[in-house]
Formats: structure tokens, C-alpha cells, sequence
């Protein structure tokens, strides 16, 4: 931990502060410029307070040295993490693409989806199953029912699968249904509560970024999932809330290279949320594969003019094909396959 004192502080108030580190077990290290006073607390840094410390008489600021998020940091395992969902590789060198559809309609419909992304080389598939809604006036789904279409239809076609938690009420029901990977949503990601249950499970956790959450919260969510004991968890960067009516989310492409330096999880990246347009989503996606994500979530429809949901940015099983083409093209420059 670094302590920098005030350029005005006493050398009563240094003494306090070395006192301080020295009461709690550590050893100091004092460096005394022509105005300031850096003090580095030299030891197991959980072992101090540094809220305490911000509240010392003469100290300006205080900043960690060792990272708070310890198990998912890429310290601990410097090679990078493979997570396994149904025995298909997450993060390994081949970027996985998870397609699916917000838009849960008809057996049908699903049955379409899966067999389309099936001849193409998709080897996931997801579904919206609450079909969650801006307001509470608008179509609802039925949680139930929809995961058990969207696990019959997965069945079938041999497909892993993935579904969102949206309520610890919900995790039996997921868990009955042997959900393959969970999702837990951008406003779930710093309930701590609902983190930690998901520790206890062993199951592959898709954490995505809150809209307005940093980096570091991020991590430290993924890292309230790992105490548990669980590790299996994957970030998913989807964009932040955009300024604009451009697009849907402001997509943080520089979150992946930075997620890549700082975690040995794997990441992938939501093109069609991040995009709000189906347009949009192909050069978002090459840019997410150009910048080191493990894997792409998209939102794919048999006939997105018909969807009853986020029509805007699903793809058709034709576009899906052509992007997955261009994708198949730049991967290999990075040591990777589709």
C-alpha cells in the first residue's frame, strides 16, 4: 500500500502513520522528497484499513499495490483458463459463437433457429426466456415454459445451452433444467447476494458488465463467484449505455485487450446488444475477434421482420453465414479458428 502524505504534513502526522502500519504488523518505507512524503506499508496489505488511512491527519491519498480481485486475476494462473461447457471449449483457440434469439415464439421457430445455426458451425445456443421488457405493460414471457422449450429444442438438436437468472427464485428451475451455462444480467452483476449463491453451484457463469460499472468492479463481481468456489465464469462485454440514439450501448472495445492482460477467464462479447442494429453487428463482431475475445454471443432470428423482440439487431441465417465467413478470415491471423 502506498501512503502519500500532504505536501504540508507535520512530521507528527508521519509518525502517526508509520505507528500505524507498524501496530498492524507490516514494515514502512519512508521516501522524503523536497515536498512530499511517500510512505509504502511494506507486508499483508488486508491487514490494513485504508479507509482508516484516508482519515489520518496530513494524508492526501492511499492506493493498493496487490490487486483486491486475487483468484481471477491473471497472476494466478498466467497461461489463461479453458472453462468447459458441455465439453466444448471456452478460451482456448477456437472462438466460440453462442447464437440464439431474445425473441422465444414458438417451438417452431426455435426448432428453425437451432437447425440454421447448426449447418453453419454454431455450436451454442441461447435463449431470452423472460423476454425482459422495458416496461410492464409490454409482451412478457413465461420463464418457465420458455426454458423448457428452449432446453426440449437444445435436446433435440445436441446443443448446449444457455439461459439468464434473473431472481435467486429461479435458480432451482434453471438447475432442473440442466442449464449448460448461466447468465447473469448487466443489473445483476454487483448483487452480491445472487454472486455468491452462484459460487456455490457448479456450473459455468456468464457474468456480464454492468452499464455503468468499471472495469474493477467487474472483476470484483467475477471474483465474488470464485471465492465460492466456483470458476467456472466467463465475462461477457456487451457496451454501456449509449449517449446517443446511434446505437443501442457504446461498444468498449478496449475492454477485451484489458480483460485479456488482467484476467485468465475468458471473454466474449455480445455484437447484437452492443450494436441495437443488425448492420452494425458484423464489423463489431470482426472487432471483437481482431481484439482477443473467446467467443461471440448473437442475436440470430429465422425471420427477424417477424420477431417479437429486438427485431432491430438479429440477424437472418444468411447474414449469420456470411458473417461467420468474414469471421473464419481474420481469425487465423491471431492464431485462432471459428
Amino acid at each position: 500500500m502506498i501512503i502519500v502524505m500532504k505536501f504540508n504534513a507535520t512530521a507528527i502526522e508521519v509518525a502517526a502513520v508509520i505507528a500505524y502500519i507498524r501496530n498492524a504488523g507490516l514494515t514502512e518505507h519512508v521516501s522524503r522528497g523536497a515536498e512530499l512524503v511517500i510512505i509504502g506499508a511494506i507486508g499483508d496489505e488486508d491487514a490494513l484499513n485504508l479507509a482508516r488511512f484516508e482519515m489520518l491527519p496530513g494524508v492526501e491519498r492511499v492506493s493498493r499495490v496487490t490487486k483486491q480481485y486475487r483468484i481471477v486475476a491473471r497472476d494466478t494462473h498466467p497461461a489463461g483458463s479453458v472453462v468447459k461447457i458441455r465439453g466444448i471449449a471456452l478460451g482456448g483457440p477456437q472462438v466460440q459463437v453462442f447464437a440464439g434469439s431474445s425473441s422465444i415464439e414458438n417451438a417452431a421457430q426455435m426448432s428453425a433457429l437451432a437447425q440454421g445455426i447448426v449447418a453453419v458451425g454454431c455450436s451454442f445456443l441461447w435463449g431470452d426466456i423472460a423476454q425482459t421488457q422495458d416496461g410492464p405493460y409490454q409482451l412478457q414471457g413465461n420463464e418457465h415454459d420458455n426454458l423448457s422449450l428452449l432446453q426440449s429444442v437444445a435436446s433435440q438438436y445436441k446443443l448446449p445451452f444457455s439461459a439468464e437468472l434473473l431472481d435467486l427464485q429461479m435458480l432451482d428451475d434453471l438447475m432442473a433444467h440442466d442449464v449448460d451455462l448461466i447468465q447473469v444480467g448487466a443489473g445483476h452483476m454487483q448483487n452480491r447476494i445472487l454472486l455468491k449463491e452462484l459460487g456455490r453451484i457448479n456450473k459455468p457463469i456468464l457474468l456480464r458488465r454492468g452499464h455503468a460499472a468499471t472495469l474493477a468492479e467487474w472483476l470484483m463481481a467475477a471474483e465474488y463467484i470464485a471465492a465460492g468456489g466456483n470458476h467456472h465464469i466467463v465475462f461477457c462485454e456487451h457496451g454501456a449505455r449509449a449517449l446517443g440514439s446511434e446505437g443501442r450501448n457504446v461498444f468498449d472495445v478496449a475492454s477485451i485487450a484489458w480483460l485479456k492482460q488482467e484476467t485468465h477467464l475468458p471473454v466474449v462479447v455480445d455484437a447484437s446488444s452492443a450494436a441495437g442494429k443488425s448492420w452494425l453487428v458484423p464489423p463489431l463482431a470482426q472487432a471483437a475477434v481482431a481484439a482477443g475475445a473467446d467467443g461471440l454471443w448473437l442475436d440470430v432470428h429465422p425471420n427477424p421482420n417477424a420477431a417479437w423482440r429486438n427485431a432491430d439487431q438479429s440477424l437472418d441465417l444468411q447474414q449469420l453465414t456470411a458473417l461467420l465467413s468474414t469471421l473464419r478470415a481474420i481469425a487465423p491471423a491471431l492464431n485462432r479458428t471459428i
